[in-house]
């Protein structure tokens, strides 16, 4: 019996050795076509986050890494799990009544009223105030809440300011759903009741989208919004002409708040988080160096993509359509599988280690890789380098090719203009961060290279197509990123990292103040993280770093993005701000001043 299964085992090595030696190591269009093709399959359904499919496409990865002899890169798997919030649904209790002049009237959900997708759970039996535009902003000499008293109490507001008419308003910077929202809590109101006005008079009286708008709700808190006949009902019990009200506010700019008097409302809401689970892929590569060994390459880029278009789909037809992501980002996931198998199987043994990733979430705010980069199968500060490629297989003329981070690291341009020979008309960005998954790293101070050859028609689009991709062209353009990747493998020491100031972001309304703060989109939790912030800004000068999270600006709480983004309306450049920070478990407070953009 043991001989037998010695003699067994002998065959299995044998076989296994002659599978890898037999693999092409070689990047072929053959093969960038093969995958391309199979990753951007109807039968994938456009690797969604989350779903099935995401998990067989997911597989092929894996398969086709353990095929080119790599390790698994997690404590013996090839994949990483993290959980993310997909959706909201709603729960079963939602409901509002009203008591006018000692009148019950019972609101009919979907008819009468909708529960705010920003909501979560809360309940509310209190009088109303109505509180006008909801808008408190003292800089332009307004403030619905000047004189009026909502503490626990639920306000009544219109949609939009008073300045509904005009597209550049200032007003606008305080008229979101959640601004509104947050501007009553933090007066400690129980709620709040939104209505379309009768201006401006071409909107008609529809109920805000329930749609989830990836930050944490506002949780023991009620925000609802009501149709205009059930507001004109409210209006009339105190001989007020609703429509005239708005016309007087907005035209004047005098707010005319008032506790409505013998008004009640009694509100429950509840709508639920759905939690999902994706999976990173990754392998490893042992380096040969006996010292170099230590340090680590990363060669990444994500396979999910959108799914049957139910996010961040530019398709507008009715019917949901497969969106296949053959450039976004079946190539690119291709060019890690060539990558990979080149440096694995082929004639020349790094010396480095390397870590190839396939990163999930990305498309819902690089969930994936920014899971990955805090949780890290070795300290993150063995990383000496990630190089990214997302979008890369649609070269049109066959030599344009864009790379970003180059000033990530004073190694880059030279390597990159030796190596490119004039191969290519370069495009060359100097910033680490950008909209995909080398940012993550970058935020951890690791020097970022990302290949990408631009938009097109098809981006986001059910017609992004493998039959579209330029085999030739991003054969080309993976020869070119493994020369690179081999050169940076060879240098006798780690490429530096450099910290790239960024150029200021135009405001659209409000004030104009300049932080420098980088989000974290990808975190969930409460507060405002922050990935980075930009060397030279405000933010810096403050002593703010990069996994801070900010849970007070000045007098505002800060529960996510959107409440920093309303709290800077608030200020003018030069202004300081006491702001709170925490910082892992410590609590931080700092002077910020407000820089100009």
């Amino acid at each position: 019996m043991k001989i037998k299964m010695s003699i067994a085992l002998v065959v299995m090595v044998f076989f296994a050795g002659f599978l890898i030696q037999t693999e092409d190591p070689n990047i072929t269009e053959a093969e960038i076509k093969e995958h391309i093709t199979y990753l951007a399959s109807d039968e994938l359904k456009g690797r969604f986050t989350g779903t099935l499919e995401e998990r067989i496409a997911g597989e092929y990865i894996k398969n086709e890494f353990e095929k080119a002899g790599l390790l698994p890169a997690f404590n013996g798997s090839y994949f990483q799990e993290f959980p993310f919030i997909e959706g909201i649904s709603l729960g079963e209790n939602n409901n509002a009544s009203m008591l006018i002049n000692k009148q019950v009237i019972e609101l009919e959900f979907n008819k009468d009223f909708m529960t705010a997708p920003f909501s979560r759970h809360g309940s509310a039996d209190a009088e109303v105030v109505f509180a006008g535009y909801g808008i408190s902003a003292p800089k332009l000499e307004y403030d619905d809440y000047e004189d009026i008293d909502v503490k626990n109490k639920v306000v009544l507001v219109f949609r939009f300011s008073p300045e509904y008419a005009n597209p550049h308003s200032q007003f606008d910077a305080y008229s979101a759903f959640r601004s509104k929202a947050t501007a009553a809590k933090e007066r400690g109101a129980l709620g709040i009741i939104f209505v379309n006005g009768f201006f401006p008079e071409t909107h008609e009286d529809n109920f805000m989208e329930f749609n989830y708008d990836r930050a944490p709700g506002i949780d023991n808190f009620c925000a609802i919004q009501i149709s205009r006949k059930i507001a004109e009902q409210i209006f009339s019990s105190q001989n007020i002409d609703m429509k005239e009200l708005q016309k007087r506010i907005s035209e004047s700019k005098e707010p005319e708040s008032m506790l409505l008097s013998n008004v009640k409302v009694n509100l429950s809401v509840e709508v639920n988080e759905t939690e999902k689970i994706g999976r990173n892929v990754g392998a490893y590569l042992k380096g040969t160096d006996e010292t170099l060994s230590t340090e680590i390459i990363v060669i990444g880029a994500h396979y999910d993509h959108l799914g049957m278009g139910q996010h961040g789909s530019l398709y507008r037809g009715e019917e949901p359509m497969i969106h296949n992501g053959a450039d976004d980002n079946a190539s690119g996931t291709t060019g890690v599988l060539e990558i990979a198998e080149k440096l694995s199987i082929g004639e020349i043994e790094p010396k480095r280690s390397f870590y190839f990733f396939a990163f999930s979430g990305e498309e819902l705010g690089l969930l994936g890789s920014n899971y990955l980069v805090n949780n890290f199968p070795e300290p993150i500060e063995n990383v000496t380098a990630m190089i990214n490629m997302d979008m890369i297989g649609r070269m049109d003329d066959g030599t344009s090719l864009s790379i970003f981070g180059i000033g990530t690291s004073s190694k880059w341009e030279e390597i990159i203009e030796t190596k490119n020979n004039n191969r290519f008309n370069l495009s060359l960005n100097e910033d680490g961060y950008g909209p995909s998954d080398h940012s993550s790293f970058y935020g951890k101070e690791i020097p970022v290279l990302f290949f990408f050859t631009g938009t097109h028609i098809d981006y986001h689009r059910p017609s992004d197509d493998a039959d579209k991709i330029n085999i030739t062209g991003q054969k080309h353009i993976l020869d070119f990123v493994y020369d690179i990747t081999r050169e940076i493998d060879n240098l006798e020491t780690k490429p530096d990292y450099l910290n790239v100031p960024r150029k200021q972001e135009s405001n659209m309304g409000g004030w104009k103040v300049y932080v420098g703060t980088i989000p974290d989109y990808a975190y969930s939790g409460e507060g405002f993280r922050l990935t980075g912030v930009s060397p030279g800004s405000p933010a810096e000068k403050a002593g703010i770093k990069g996994g801070d999270i900010m849970i007070k600006f000045g007098d505002r709480s800060i529960n996510n993005i959107y409440d920093y983004v309303y709290a800077l309306q608030e200020y003018v450049p030069g202004d300081v701000v006491e702001i709170e920070l925490k910082r892992g478990e410590e609590a931080i407070y700092l002077k910020l001043e407000l820089g100009a953009k």
